[in-house]
């Protein structure tokens, strides 16, 4: 399948166009023409090289949403003209324990991620979703729920389960008292979904200059992280805290924060953090962990939880030619919105 998207082709994450072929449908393969795709901070940070060497030229992309085209002869679950997504992984062992127990995204063999990885069968490069067209097996397509907006639904196939896999793996409920670092891409999902599971929901931010949002979402309030007294007063007041800043920080600010047992959830810095202090934790048994994505299930999951609770991430919609504009607010600052690329006016190009 000749297909076109934009793809980096050094480390400087300059996108260009960028013409290539699809494999050929394999049995249980779906073939989807893409609709929209989210654009994550993490497309940023491979293509730019910041987590390794990468097999450049790179198309970036796992927030899909698309259309059924084509199914392989044994798919038994999509039929052609179905609204389908993709997420962050296209591939997995299926036979390790994780894989059986629906955590593909911990295979034991390493799962496939969506783009810049080699695919299990052929070693070619998967290529993401910054594309016309995707071929990816049965089992890592998901079903849209219908009546969600195609449009807004791309980003929860990543910062939607980034925050509901760690929210549900340790068992938010009504009154679990919940603070979410950071109103960005990830922190604003994470703050409108802990509220929808009844959560009592803080956002700690290190001004107040986002409150009136923060509450929209959902939150009871903002605790600003800069202040010293409010910090202190607000000791020992959460059950669970999911640390959603994307950059190095100190993580052991936050502990005093926690409750007996309280956990941290680190889900948004991959790399170095700054020094931990360990007296928090030890003097009240506290834990801090960290959490990638979820498996196909739970992706099924929050898909239907959000279109149950009509959640969506703030989004602004861009042309797949803007691509290099919205990599440079990244950049530049944790936007509180998303961004997806309608990738119709990929048709122009």
């Amino acid at each position: 399948m000749k297909t076109v998207g934009y793809a980096a082709f050094s480390d400087d994450a300059h996108m260009k166009p960028y013409h290539f072929e699809r494999r050929d449908l394999r049995a249980n393969d779906v073939a989807i023409e893409i609709l929209y795709c989210g654009v994550c901070h993490s497309d940023l940070h491979t293509v730019n090289g910041d987590w390794g060497p990468q097999p450049y030229p790179l198309i970036p992309g796992h927030e899909i949403v698309g259309v059924v085209t084509a199914i392989g002869d044994d798919v038994k679950n999509y039929t052609v003209g179905q609204n389908v997504a993709v997420g962050c992984m296209v591939d997995s062992c299926q036979e390790c324990d994780q894989c059986h127990s629906h955590e593909e995204q911990y295979c034991r063999n390493g799962m496939t991620p969506t783009y810049g990885a080699p695919d299990r069968i052929s070693g070619d490069i998967t290529q993401g979703g910054y594309s016309k067209h995707i071929v990816v097996r049965e089992e890592f397509v998901l079903n849209v729920p219908e009546g969600m907006d195609l449009a807004k639904t791309a980003p929860i196939l990543c910062a939607g389960i980034t925050t509901f896999s760690p929210l549900r793996t340790w068992g938010v409920k009504e009154g679990t008292r919940v603070g979410i670092v950071g109103l960005g891409g990830l922190g604003h999902m994470a703050v409108k979904l802990a509220a929808a599971m009844g959560a009592e929901v803080t956002a700690i931010s290190r001004s107040n200059k986002k409150e009136a949002e923060a509450k929209a979402m959902g939150a009871n309030g903002i605790l600003v992280s800069t202040d010293e007294d409010a910090m202190k007063a607000a000791a020992s007041s959460f059950d669970l805290i999911i640390d959603t800043a994307p950059v190095k920080h100190d993580v052991g600010a936050y502990a005093p924060l926690l409750d007996i047992d309280g956990t941290i959830v680190i889900v948004g810095q991959v790399g170095p953090m700054e020094e931990l202090m360990t007296p928090p934790l030890v003097m009240g048994r506290r834990r801090v962990a960290g959490s990638l994505i979820g498996g196909i299930k739970e992706t099924q999951e929050v898909l239907e939880f959000c279109a149950e609770h009509d959640i969506y991430p703030d989004c602004e919609m861009i042309k797949m030619d803007q691509i290099n504009g919205a990599f440079e607010s990244l950049a530049k600052g944790d936007l509180a919105h998303r961004y997806v690329i309608d990738m119709a006016s990929l048709s122009a190009e």
